[in-house]
């Protein structure tokens, strides 16, 4: 990795786009995420510690496992980061002076293209199969793991829940409609390994994703979306959710009409990095979950 862990959480950012937008879809999941940030104040904040010796002993075993290649911690954020996409700067350089606005977009949708529904579809899909592959790495279970995976959403609460809310509000609902969950595995089902490898987020991590060959991960991407789709449907249906419901709670930071929400899904494509940002906070956690369990 680039930096060490514990300065990637001190460097999260206690206010941005990203941190606006996890907030504005507080309703989901009310009170389940709190934006901590810092190394130390993450350590203090899971374990309710406050003896600063214990601390330094947590902290230490904590970044011990995480530079540990033997274990999945490193991969697991990698692939946080990854998905995310790589054409954050833009988004983010263009609007860093807009933090605590209310963001207009009309100015910014000349410069954003609209994603197709399949390329959409893709980056969905593929993001819950990052998932699914960074839960197996955290917890040292097989990558093709889906079931475990799938049992274990039941359980999901603070940045890991909210990032799940947001999949499915950010890169489901207001990109592919109310009906996203059939459309994408509709897409799935039509789509041949040639369309995945086309995709600059699949050839990043292809690696990662298990089956033999490109056909066969790309039956492993069905079969995880199809596997969590029921989680989905429950989400949505418990809460109601749909594309203007979702909008009408993101009004706190952006203004824009319903007959943009192609280019609203691609604003928050390029300016905000939910999966990275809580994946980042998840990977810490559990760290320190561990390290706490071993001293």
């Amino acid at each position: 990795m680039s930096k060490p862990i514990q300065q990637l959480v001190d460097e999260l950012p206690t206010s941005n786009l990203t941190v606006s937008m996890l907030n504005a879809l507080d309703f989901v999941a009310p009170g389940e995420w709190q934006n901590t940030v810092g190394f130390v104040n993450t350590i203090k904040t899971v374990t309710g510690e406050t003896d600063e010796d214990l601390i330094q002993q947590i902290g230490e075993r904590a970044i011990y496992l995480f530079n540990d290649k033997s274990q999945g911690y490193q991969t697991a954020l990698w692939l946080y980061q990854t998905v995310d996409g790589a054409d954050k700067a833009l988004g983010a350089a263009a609007l860093a002076n807009k933090i605590g606005e209310n963001i207009p977009l009309l100015g910014f949708l000349n410069s954003l293209t609209p994603k197709p529904d399949k390329a959409q579809t893709i980056d969905l899909t593929l993001k819950l199969v990052a998932e699914v592959v960074a839960f197996c790495q955290i917890n040292g279970i097989p990558g093709d793991s889906i079931g475990d995976f799938v049992g274990s959403l039941g359980e999901y609460g603070s940045e890991s829940l909210i990032r799940m809310v947001a999949l499915v509000c950010v890169d489901g609902l207001i990109p592919l409609g109310p009906d996203f969950i059939n459309k994408a595995l509709s897409g799935i089902s039509q789509m041949n390994p040639q369309d995945l490898n086309q995709n600059q987020t699949f050839q990043s991590i292809k690696n990662t994703i298990p089956g033999s060959g490109d056909a066969g991960k790309l039956d492993f991407i069905g079969n995880s979306f199809q596997s969590v789709s029921g989680w989905m449907s429950g989400l949505v249906n418990s809460h109601n959710l749909t594309p203007q419901k979702v909008i009408g709670n993101l009004q706190s930071f952006t203004q824009i009409a319903d007959d943009k929400l192609d280019y609203l899904a691609a604003f928050l494509d390029v300016a905000t990095n939910y999966y990275e940002h809580t994946g980042t906070q998840t990977l810490v956690r559990r760290l320190i979950e561990r390290a706490v369990a071993e001293i």
